[in-house]
């Protein structure tokens, strides 16, 4: 590891401040990514920015329609909050299946959409409810803000401060985990709100996406038989030493069954 320097502020405003005057600062939020790849040396920031003591940045709180989850709430915190096992069920149960308990006390929500692992769980948890991701100067849709591998619509100096998720009339989560990391294989979160149904894979491919003909198929009928001959195509997804291109397509529609057996 390289030297740095390490700061804690107190408000976003301190840490804005030490954003845009610092050679090439990181933000530090559960660290479960940056600190192991600064620790190999393949990254060597000027200087830590840890959000952990912005009080403002952590909690849970159900809105109406609307579930508000601040970007430094941890995963074990949405697992096991009462709010979200009533409005969103599914988002409990998917933040409970990240990593071990380690990772669960130490990750969060915005350091995870904000990395954008293609194999996190996060991302199709957004994309596939229609979450608003908030920052400290604008809103951005989902559809808009997971753009590639490890690439998001954030700027350089740009902090998440929460993710609005919309209360779905229901949604289920299904994921097929890496055996040894627990990141998902395949991962596919499904979502009914008001009359419209998403569909969003994460793990397959190298960035979070949407399944129309799916999606155009449960709005129809809301069960896993509608869904059950629908194939992804297997050009473009990823491929290594845990499974091929075909292997994960074929795992996007056994996930996705599941999932909506999951709500029934």
């Amino acid at each position: 590891m390289y030297e740095f320097d390490y700061h804690t502020p107190q408000t976003l405003a301190d840490a804005r401040s030490l954003l845009s005057g610092r050679d090439d600062p990181k933000l530090l939020a559960g660290g479960q990514t940056l600190l192991p790849t600064m620790k190999q040396r393949l990254a060597a920031p000027s200087d830590l920015i840890d959000l952990r003591k912005i009080a403002d940045l952590a909690g849970i709180a159900r809105d109406g329609d609307k579930l508000r989850i601040g970007a430094m709430t941890r995963h074990a915190a949405v697992a096991g909050s009462e709010v979200v096992k009533q409005a969103i069920p599914a988002l409990a149960r998917l933040a409970g299946g990240i990593g071990d308990p380690l990772v669960r006390h130490r990750g969060t929500l915005g350091g995870s959409i904000a990395n954008n692992d293609p194999s996190a769980d996060y991302p199709a948890a957004c994309l596939g409810l229609g979450a608003t991701i908030v920052t400290d100067r604008r809103e951005i849709a989902a559809d808009d803000f997971f753009l590639g591998m490890f690439e998001t619509a954030l700027e350089e100096d740009e902090i998440i401060t929460a993710v609005a998720f919309p209360v779905p009339q229901k949604a289920g989560y299904a994921k097929f985990p890496n055996p040894a990391s627990r990141y998902a294989m395949v991962g596919v979160f499904v979502a009914q709100t008001g009359g419209t149904v998403r569909v969003a894979v994460t793990g397959a491919a190298p960035g979070v996406f949407r399944v129309g003909e799916m999606e155009a198929a449960l709005a129809s009928d809301f069960s896993a038989q509608a869904i059950a001959d629908i194939a992804v195509p297997s050009e473009g997804l990823l491929e290594d030493l845990h499974g091929s291109a075909e292997y994960r397509a074929n795992l996007v529609t056994v996930m996705a069954k599941r999932a909506v057996q999951s709500v029934l």
